[in-house]
């Protein structure tokens, strides 16, 4: 019986990643909806503390980005490292606990933010008991991932494990760092820093989390889930590792930008919108490079609605790493900063670039893990991407003009100096705009609830399946499955 499963890939630990990813997708955008609605009608939660906005918002940014996101990575980590090395991962019983330790973690998250323990800090709020969770979790993670890599069957490292890798790696020691601190009680801590260095060293690890986990993951779930969707290799393997060199290098010094106009020395925040600028020529070499994968099959996108979230994933990706250092000059920062215009960036990479390469690889990925062709319906898919799609446009220009409005609204002076506007007077400027953020984010979730039915209906239809690894398969030429390349090195079969 072991025999027989070591000769397969181990993909129950992926089936339950791929699920959970579907899971906390509906539960984290359901959130994002209730605080949007909160914005408009702000009594709706009857004055009960933990339904209030500064309490659910920290939920909704850590169940989208650690609970949905996250699980989406760790699950295509998983699939991909196993398929582009051609071994089983390591260790069944680690890959449990990984999986097992991440959702109580995302659980432990969902109980005490609501009640109002958090250390404050953005993308970093959960206290130090979860903390030191998430450190082991994290450990047995990078134990699993590595080590597969290292046992690998072939010689060459597949350029998507690489920035899996880096993400690995980049976050835990991003975490580790950014969140040491004193424990005052079991719920309790204080952050080891003070002042400006705490500032600096939270936007250091908080950009780049964004980097890290938010970019670099998704770019190893792009560089592996677009070619194979598309049956074409990769436009230039010599750009992915160009790509891959220019951004880790790049995006670790783009933090301080956060901080313009703050008591962090000029010197800091000028270094910080330089590396931002030049963040753009390695971010634009990723998105062209994933785009010209589908030369020569252009035509794919008229029928296949999971290579349009793909591409169209990438298209938010090229126009937020536009925007982003964009925002990072420092007189668009000043009219920019801490309006609704930071929101819609971040969302337009969020809903347009994370949501829409992990919707893709899930439909891609689902099929396959439950022994299907395809999804349950391929004309749901289709409706999801259009009404996903019409969403995030309606948030993220909603969003834009109202932060324009609103920064040139705080700024806006008198003849005799005075302000023109009163705060109150641009908050209900922007309520027009909050209610169109609200239809565009319902239309996410709705999007996301059909996903869920059309992926309950096709793990009903299936059964759990575990692949072969291609040198265990029959020799016999007429027994032995067509593997299709995906890179330009040969150990890429599926």
């Amino acid at each position: 019986m072991q025999a027989a499963i070591s000769q397969t890939y181990n993909y129950k630990v992926v089936r339950q990643f791929a699920i959970m990813t579907i899971v906390w997708g509906v539960v984290g955008m359901l959130v994002g909806v209730l605080i949007a609605a909160e914005l408009i009608w702000p009594d709706m939660t009857l004055g009960i503390p933990w339904l209030s906005f500064g309490r659910l918002r920290p939920l909704h940014t850590n169940a989208v980005i650690f609970a949905f996101g996250g699980c989406a990575l760790m699950g295509t980590s998983y699939y991909v490292v196993q398929r582009t090395c051609q071994i089983r991962l390591i260790s069944d019983k680690l890959a449990a606990f990984h999986f097992w330790g991440w959702q109580l973690v995302i659980v432990l998250a969902a109980i005490t933010l609501p009640l109002g323990y958090t250390q404050a800090k953005e993308y970093a709020e959960l206290e130090w008991p979860i903390d030191v969770l998430i450190t082991v979790v994290w450990v047995v993670y990078a134990i699993v991932f590595f080590g597969t890599v290292m046992k690998r069957k072939v010689a060459h490292i597949y350029v998507a494990n690489w920035f899996y890798g880096a993400f690995i790696v980049t976050v835990a020691i991003l975490h580790i760092v950014n969140s040491a601190a004193m424990p005052a009680s079991f719920w309790k801590s204080y952050s080891a820093y003070a002042g400006v260095q705490d500032a600096m060293i939270q936007w250091w690890y908080g950009h780049n989390a964004v980097g890290f986990f938010l970019t670099a993951g998704f770019l190893g779930m792009m560089y592996y889930f677009v070619p194979k969707q598309a049956e074409r290799p990769v436009y230039s393997y010599r750009l992915s590792v160009v790509h891959f060199w220019a951004l880790i290098f790049t995006y670790m010094w783009a933090g301080p930008h956060h901080l313009h106009y703050t008591a962090l020395p000029d010197w800091a925040q000028s270094l910080g919108m330089v590396f931002s600028l030049i963040l753009l020529a390695p971010s634009w070499g990723g998105m062209i490079n994933g785009m010209m994968t589908l030369s020569g099959a252009w035509h794919k996108l008229r029928d296949d609605p999971i290579l349009k979230f793909l591409i169209v994933s990438l298209s938010f990706y090229g126009m937020s790493t536009f925007e982003g250092p964009l925002l990072s000059i420092k007189t668009v920062n000043g009219l920019a900063h801490y309006t609704d215009w930071i929101i819609g960036h971040v969302h337009s990479g969020a809903l347009g670039w994370v949501a829409f390469i992990t919707f893709g690889s899930m439909y891609y990925l689902i099929p396959r893990l439950y022994g299907q062709k395809q999804m349950y319906s391929v004309k749901l898919i289709s409706l999801h991407f259009w009404i996903a799609t019409i969403g995030v446009v309606l948030y993220i220009a909603a969003l834009w003009i109202s932060g324009v409005m609103q920064g040139l609204m705080w700024r806006a002076v008198n003849p005799d100096g005075t302000l023109t506007y009163s705060f109150v007077e641009s908050v209900k400027a922007s309520y027009p705009y909050w209610t169109i953020r609200l239809i565009g984010g319902t239309l996410f979730f709705v999007g996301m609830l059909v996903m869920t039915y059309n992926v309950i209906r096709t793990v009903r239809m299936g059964r759990a399946y575990d692949a072969p690894i291609p040198d265990m398969l029959p020799t016999h030429p007429d027994l032995k499955p067509q593997l299709k390349p995906i890179g330009l090195q040969p150990a890429h079969g599926d």
